[in-house]
């Protein structure tokens, strides 16, 4: 928000990839307006209700009568003129999503109605209505997005504590909504079980419709008198003729099973498989202890592979563990013990020790550099140099030094990033989430002056006079008024997990979403990737920004909705020789759904979606390779079922 349109505009005709191999650099699709861009996301099961030409698949409610006052102009359709009624689809629908754009007019009113039969004299008594208006000269008090009568968006409790101990309050009711003469983004979801709306991606109410909540809600509104109100399973989706003009666009149906799930497969997995990577390994016994038989768990978070062949694994406990990089290693080598100063992640599970990388030349210079939560106050993360002593590996002696590069204070206890790792240039790049709690309420993913919901670039081999390091001289923002000259790339949620391809030095991103997509970037120099103004290919909020327009942010190389997964882990482009299948994929995971996935890289934008690696359900917390083509899976577990690797199902 600190930087001007000129600097935007000319970011986004200059920002190049992070490409430091000749190699070609193909064209990457920066936001479109309209519709989510082809390739980008899974399209599966849509169904365009209007296909921004003409009203087939629509008719007046309760009509054969040709329709007259909707007029289908610049790809919408707009009621125009009085007594236009309102109009339904020609097809009804029971279990689905539903997805449209609306524009109201200043001072205007409208609706969608969902479940509608034709069973009484207007849709509204059989239909509920999601209402649309201007909310600032509107003619109702119950504001756009709202279940007319029925459910208003709520603030979940676990927001309203961190929001109070973090003494940052925003309002009790959000207002997702743009201005009248702005496009607004609605998502719906109805099922058996469970409804939802999302007003421009921000979730502002669950449902359960015919449920006791529900049926309460009813007998408490001006709707108890109508018996048929809410009580079909299936019906017509309704456009509202309120009297104003207003135009819709973008819309689009998903059938849905009575679970909730798509209703098509989804494609075959890879003919791979995991395995336990080191199942003969355990912690050494401590002579000084009495065995009391617990196997100690651990959350590794990075690994990387030291010259002479052993792993070093950084885990969110604090701690930085070794081992030999061998199916038949048996013992773990506590290396240091940080938990002296990183926070205890078991009272915020996004903070610890969140990220590891050692030093390019680490065979001659012994440094590791870590990201880590503070243990003392204030609440900050923490970027830091940890010099081993040369006689580190070989003896008792495990002293080291650390020197503190970079602090960044943080709001609330999520969305702290944390992945690290050196590009092929041999500078540091930092991930950094937006601060956290929901919603971005302090605006940190579009603000240029604040490090958060950033990527940063720093040179650790240098310093300046007041600083530990040294900001790379052809860093975007090194020179720009009001902007921190160490971010390389923005307008992130929460990375979870960056690298570099090692073939074409690409910078591979993924970031975290909040209710609607989880999105995977291959990071432009100074290049703008939109949270909190978007979510994905999506709309975010109700904030006009004018300072950015839409065409200036860089859309995802790839993304998923929820019914894929909910919080994506992000991984690495393989280049190793044991397993063809994913030569050139990106692999990632979801936390949530455990699922695997493998990108295919090699023509971007996309021609393929992603399939499946194996049928394995792991919640995958990190991934990471060695020099010898092994792709490594870490999650939570004793050591010994705490690693995975990447196998030939028939080999």
């Amino acid at each position: 928000m600190h930087s001007s349109l000129s600097l935007q505009k000319f970011l986004a005709a200059t920002a190049t990839p992070i490409f430091l191999l000749a190699i070609t650099v193909p064209a990457f699709p920066q936001h479109a307006a309209s519709s989510p861009s082809e390739g980008v996301e899974w399209n599966e099961g849509w169904k365009d209700l209007f296909d921004g030409k003409s009203t087939a698949g629509w008719r007046r409610y309760r009509s054969q009568e040709p329709m007259q006052g909707w007029e289908v102009i610049d790809g919408s359709l707009v009621r125009t003129q009085d007594g236009a009624g309102d109009i339904v689809t020609t097809d009804q629908y029971d279990n689905f999503e539903l997805e449209f754009d609306y524009k109201i007019s200043p001072g205007g009113n409208s609706g969608v109605m969902f479940h509608v039969t034709e069973d009484e004299p207007q849709p509204w008594m059989t239909g509920p209505e999601i209402q649309i208006l201007d909310n600032v000269h509107g003619k109702d008090a119950q504001k756009a997005g709202w279940l007319y009568g029925l459910y208003k968006p709520t603030k979940p409790k676990w927001v309203a504590r961190a929001e109070k101990q973090a003494k940052i309050p925003t309002p009790a009711i959000a207002d997702a909504t743009k201005p009248a003469g702005n496009w607004n983004h609605v998502y719906l979801k109805i099922t058996p079980n469970q409804g939802e709306l999302l007003l421009n991606g921000v979730r502002y109410y669950r449902f359960n419709k015919g449920g006791d909540d529900w049926k309460k809600r009813v007998r408490q509104s001006k709707f108890a008198k109508y018996g048929a109100f809410g009580i079909s399973p299936k019906g017509h989706i309704c456009l509202q003729d309120h009297g104003n003009r207003v135009a819709f666009r973008n819309i689009r149906i998903r059938p849905l099973t009575d679970g909730g799930n798509l209703t098509g497969k989804s494609p075959e997995a890879l003919n791979l498989k995991t395995t336990p990577a080191f199942p003969k390994l355990k912690f050494r016994a401590d002579p000084l202890k009495p065995d009391e038989g617990k196997v100690e768990t651990i959350r590794p978070v990075a690994l990387e592979e030291t010259p002479a062949g052993y792993l070093l694994v950084a885990i969110q406990q604090g701690k930085i563990i070794a081992f030999a990089n061998s199916h038949n290693a048996e013992h773990v080598i506590e290396l240091l013990d940080l938990r002296d100063r990183v926070a205890d992640y078991r009272k915020g599970n996004e903070e610890g020790l969140l990220g590891m990388a050692l030093h390019p030349n680490f065979k001659t210079k012994r440094e590791i550099f870590i990201y880590y939560t503070a243990s003392n106050p204030p609440r900050r993360s923490v970027i830091s140099r940890l010099s081993l002593n040369k006689n580190f590996f070989h003896s008792a002696d495990r002293s080291f030094t650390e020197e503190v590069l970079l602090e960044v204070n943080q709001p609330f206890a999520n969305h702290n990033g944390g992945s690290i790792a050196f590009g092929p240039d041999g500078f540091l790049y930092i991930g950094l989430g937006d601060g956290g709690s929901q919603n971005d309420p302090l605006g940190n993913g579009q603000n240029l002056n604040s490090l958060l919901g950033s990527i940063l670039r720093i040179d650790v081999n240098q310093r300046d006079s007041k600083k530990p390091y040294r900001i790379p001289s052809d860093n975007p923002f090194l020179n720009s008024e009001g902007t921190r000259g160490e971010i390389f790339a923005f307008g992130f949620r929460n990375v979870w997990q960056l690298s570099f391809d090692k073939k074409t030095g690409g910078l591979w991103v993924a970031d975290v979403g909040q209710d609607r997509y989880e999105e995977i970037n291959l990071i432009h120099r100074g290049g703008n990737y939109g949270w909190s103004l978007m979510e994905g290919t999506k709309s975010f909020g109700g904030g006009v920004n004018e300072q950015t327009t839409e065409d200036v942010l860089i859309d995802p190389v790839w993304q998923y909705d929820r019914h894929h997964g909910r919080s994506i882990t992000g991984g690495f482009v393989y280049r190793g020789q044991k397993l063809p299948a994913l030569q050139g994929h990106y692999i990632y995971a979801d936390y949530v759904s455990g699922t695997l996935w493998a990108l295919n890289t090699s023509s971007l934008p996309l021609v393929l979606p992603p399939r499946r690696i194996t049928d394995s359900k792991l919640p995958v917390i990190a991934f990471a390779d060695d020099t010898i083509g092994s792709a490594f899976i870490l999650t939570e577990g004793p050591p010994n079922s705490a690693f995975h690797r990447i196998i030939k199902k028939n080999p």
